[in-house]
């Protein structure tokens, strides 16, 4: 009675890891959990007022449109001017989200069907294995290695492949390496698109949180929009939950073509519901500030990064140093694999992280820590790993 697609979708890993931790916890035991990307620092307060105020208002107490209000899509059009250089249309190139995921749900289901090919860059954030199942698509995973600084190489790809490839969906920067996209990438990408005619997509879920490419006129990381020739085959979905520390406020957008954003709107029409108005208001007041709480934000991972890399370095462990998301990628010691490596972090360390292999194949040696939780924390943590004598 249970739709194939659903039946054998795989587990959501992070919800198994959430269970391990939260059993640990519940026998007495200090898990730093450095397993999620869930931001422990508090939205900044000029949101949370902004927001509140928000909630006073009479016309947030009923539905909001259907595509978002126009001020927050007013807003992110502003954004992308202004952080990207892209120029887009509010009414007719943006979608107010309940997140980046939802918007990635929504394009999937608009122009994956059976048969179809997702390309994605291997290792890859796990939910995307189950975007192409959800839409009877088969998965081709492209992937990369630390040599090539995790970015794809995509001449190991055969012509025979990108001509059954509907979408090919890149995150940059990246969950979990942290690599930040060159403008080589990116202009290889749309090159790609245009010669063997797929669409490209870019989560951009880490928007803000690392260096400028050399080439880029975005002020952080440069999104895939920002590239010439991306417009009419290229699609971005933004979240606001990391930029801003909005994770439990579930809001973010999607930009396109217009051509496609008219078939996208319609599925989230009638399949999503529009964020709550109040929220959504929040979220335009965080687009159009001056952005010096991002950039605090960026430094203080930054900060936080550079503690946990150089305590692991310390202590034997290979690290893959990239500027941008929220993680540090770094390779399981001794031959081990990632999984196994994990295990021993939290049942020797009560260290909690997510093993490399739950991201792809080629994560298979890898661990990835995330940065969220607070400095004498990851301190700690250090002083745990070290502790192993690995």
């Amino acid at each position: 009675m249970v739709a194939n697609n659903v039946r054998f979708l795989p587990n959501n890993v992070f919800s198994v890891m959430d269970a391990r931790v939260d059993d640990a916890k519940a026998r007495g035991i200090d898990v730093i959990d450095l397993s999620k990307a869930n931001p422990d620092l508090p939205t900044p307060e000029f949101i949370v007022e902004a927001g509140q105020q928000a909630l006073e208002r009479i016309e947030n107490h009923r539905y909001s449109q259907f595509d978002g209000k126009p001020a927050l899509l007013q807003a992110a059009q502003e954004w992308y001017r202004r952080e990207q250089g892209v120029e887009l249309d509010w009414n007719s190139q943006l979608l107010a989200t309940c997140g980046a995921g939802v918007a990635l749900t929504a394009l999937t289901q608009t122009v994956l069907e059976p048969g179809d090919v997702l390309a994605v860059v291997d290792p890859y954030y796990p939910p995307y294995a189950a975007l192409a199942q959800a839409a009877g698509a088969e998965l081709l995973a492209i992937p990369c290695t630390r040599e090539q600084g995790f970015l794809p190489d995509f001449e190991t790809v055969s012509d025979e492949q990108w001509s059954r490839t509907k979408l090919l969906l890149l995150n940059y920067p990246n969950n979990p390496t942290g690599a930040v996209a060159s403008e080589q990438l990116f202009r290889q990408a749309i090159d790609l698109a245009h010669r063997h005619g797929f669409l490209l997509a870019n989560d951009f879920a880490y928007a803000s949180l690392g260096e400028t490419p050399s080439g880029s006129t975005a002020r952080g990381p440069a999104g895939l929009l920002s590239y010439a020739g991306s417009q009419d085959v290229a699609v971005e979905a933004v979240s606001l939950s990391k930029m801003y520390g909005m994770a439990g406020w579930r809001l973010g957008f999607i930009a396109g073509p217009s051509w496609l954003m008219r078939y996208i709107r319609e599925y989230h029409h009638q399949m999503c519901s529009s964020p709550t108005g109040a929220v959504q208001d929040a979220g335009a007041a965080a687009l159009l500030s001056d952005q010096s709480s991002v950039e605090g934000l960026s430094a203080r991972y930054a900060k936080r990064r550079s503690i946990l890399s150089k305590g692991l370095e310390g202590a034997g462990i290979e690290v893959f140093h990239a500027d941008g998301a929220l993680f540090v990628w770094a390779k399981a010691p001794h031959g081990m694999r990632g999984a196994d490596f994990a295990d021993l972090l939290l049942d020797d360390a009560r260290v909690a992280v997510m093993p490399g292999d739950c991201f792809g194949a080629a994560g298979e040696d890898f661990v990835r820590f995330s940065l969220l939780d607070d400095e004498l924390r990851l301190e700690e943590c250090v002083r745990r790993i070290r502790a192993l004598e690995l």
